[in-house]
């Protein structure tokens, strides 16, 4: 079923890379899109050992094989040093295209990818959006187990999600020789989990796991490199308020936050599946503008004296301001957010998202069942809101 589900994310008639974290089916799209490409899987140790010891006979494979124009190498930042092998390839037979992939960005970047700058655009697969998967889409599953393409097509999902945490510890952390005890980094990320959808301070995650924060910041910067995670900066155009500096730091999945984040007794599961809904509105956001290359429009809106809006979304077709809430019925609070951002910026719309089934206007926010909105949220559209408005 999952080689079935037709991805937002378009074909390219020419070189690219291709990077994502594991799992969310880089393999199978490309599978799909280009059946005919002749593949160079880095991960099968016979043709790891091959390139990496003479990385100039990746030349006599691409020549040799004349009847393909097009090469996948997959896990690229395995051997770096093909790039420059691709780079001198791509100078010689302009017809010849590479589509590279990668899970880590850390290695790539070392090694100097910008040789291959004016040559292969980068993209990134993200985990599934909801109008991918149409009516197979669940709200209450994705809050709970996430969007990741190698857990959907699981039986026991959460098992599975715990062994895909440990599987990134060991094969993407600790092979890549990335932190010297895994120990501590495992504390860290348990740790970071509390940090998913809030303001991101270092110091507290520092405190909270025990290590040092210049060895926080380290392992963030891991978390960054690996795409596991990213972070939201503030929105401050034309600001008419003191407002906050901080960025808000979330987890790639929703289901990858909840397999991190420890449940206690002094744990409100309602609190905890209002975190993991924002963040899952926030990766839809993310795929959504990234897939319509429009990837530096989001942001969110925090005032010194902590009045705050979920998410705003700003570019050349949109300007909209997004509210999150993990409740049936609203009051009056809920909208204060937008309504003291509807003030400094009367431009914009606003919307709340919340888990009731009534779409309605509530003066002049617009107030929409969070899973048809994220069904109805596709690449290179604009908000599916403006539909929506009379």
């Amino acid at each position: 079923m999952i080689n079935k589900i037709n991805r937002c994310l378009p074909s390219y008639d020419e070189s690219f890379f291709l990077l994502g974290p594991r799992g969310t089916g880089k393999s199978t799209w490309l599978k799909m899109v280009y059946p005919d490409a002749e593949t160079i899987d880095l991960l099968k140790p016979d043709v790891f050992n091959q390139l990496q010891s003479r990385p100039e006979s990746l030349s006599g494979i691409v020549k040799g094989n004349a009847h393909a124009g097009c090469f996948v190498i997959d896990e690229i930042q395995k051997i770096p040093e093909l790039l420059s092998v691709i780079h001198s390839l791509i100078e010689e037979q302009p017809d010849v295209r590479f589509i590279l992939t990668g899970s880590s960005a850390r290695k790539i970047k070392r090694s100097g990818a910008d040789l291959l700058a004016a040559r292969a655009i980068k993209r990134t697969m993200h985990p599934f959006m909801a109008c991918e998967l149409g009516n197979a889409f669940s709200l209450e599953d994705a809050i709970v187990n996430g969007m990741l393409p190698i857990i959907y097509g699981s039986k026991r999902k959460k098992a599975a999600l715990s062994t895909y945490v440990k599987l990134y510890l060991r094969e993407e952390i600790q092979q890549e020789g990335l932190v010297r005890s895994l120990g501590p980094f495992a504390r860290f990320l348990e740790a970071a989990s509390f940090s998913h959808g809030s303001q991101l301070v270092s110091s507290s995650i520092a405190r909270d796991c025990c290590v040092g924060r210049t060895t926080v910041d380290g392992y963030l910067k891991i978390l960054f490199d690996l795409m596991i995670a990213s972070t939201l900066p503030v929105f401050t155009r034309r600001a008419k308020r003191a407002m906050a500096s901080t960025v808000k730091f979330y987890f790639f999945d929703t289901g990858v936050f909840r397999a991190l984040r420890p449940l206690g007794p002094l744990d409100a599961l309602s609190e905890i599946e209002g975190i993991a809904l924002e963040g899952l509105v926030y990766q839809h956001l993310l795929a959504w503008l990234d897939y319509s290359e429009r990837s530096e429009s989001l942001y969110y809106w925090r005032t010194a004296r902590g009045v705050e809006v979920d998410f705003v979304v700003y570019n050349e077709v949109d300007f909209v301001a997004i509210e999150v809430k993990n409740k049936e019925k609203l009051d009056n609070k809920d909208f204060s957010g937008l309504k003291s951002f509807k003030q400094d910026y009367p431009e914009a719309r606003a919307i709340l998202l919340y888990r009731g089934e009534r779409q309605y206007l509530e003066g002049d926010v617009l107030v929409i069942p969070a899973e048809k909105y994220l069904l109805n949220l596709a690449p290179d559209k604009p908000s599916p809101d403006i539909l929506w408005r009379r």
